[in-house]
């Protein structure tokens, strides 16, 4: 095997993992995922069927990602963050056949125990706070907290907050990248 799993771990078939990925203890890979190369899925971890990861992705301890969710490269997982797939789930009712899809973007964000809702897209760059509830879309670089979460500011492609001056140009003190807001959205110059 190119990658690592943890000897408790589940990996169920027609699964794809990339090399140097590594599972650890009590997690549960369903069927027909596909996981990319040097990504991490801390302990306790279930990936439904179908679930697409990116490469790098990061995924902490006990965080539930449901059939649906899509996650491009370099996405952070926060502990115990979940996602949602029905929008209006009932035990007696199968909904299976209404699966709402979630895609998170490229270095995107989601802080510890934050719940996503099905049906939306967190963009690239964005950072959701800790215990956050997503019930709409995401920009780019967006900074989001809260129930239910609001948007409060916008952060660098580092997390870091973006401060714009009167020009609309922002630069992150770390990269000395620059960043332009206009129209309401934010892109890196």
């Amino acid at each position: 095997m190119e990658y690592f799993a943890h000897e408790s771990a589940v990996i169920d078939e027609g699964c794809k993992i990339g090399k140097g990925t590594k599972i650890w203890h009590f997690s549960h890979i369903m069927a027909n995922c596909i996981i990319g190369e040097d990504c991490n899925i801390g302990q306790n971890v279930v990936v439904s069927p179908q679930v697409v990861l990116g490469r790098n992705v990061k995924v902490q301890n006990n965080v539930s990602i449901y059939t649906g969710v899509t996650c491009d490269d370099d996405v952070f997982l926060g502990p115990s963050m979940v996602f949602t797939n029905v929008i209006n789930p009932r035990s007696a009712i199968n909904r299976k056949s209404e699966y709402a899809k979630t895609h998170v973007g490229k270095g995107a964000t989601i802080g510890a125990n934050a719940t996503v809702v099905c049906g939306h897209s967190i963009g690239e760059y964005a950072f959701i706070g800790a215990g956050a509830v997503v019930t709409k879309n995401v920009q780019p670089y967006s900074l989001w907290v809260g129930n239910p979460a609001k948007q409060l500011g916008w952060v660098s492609e580092y997390g870091l907050r973006l401060s714009f001056d009167n020009n609309r140009i922002a630069v992150c003190n770390e990269s000395n990248e620059k960043y332009k807001l206009e129209n309401g959205q934010v892109s890196k110059i």
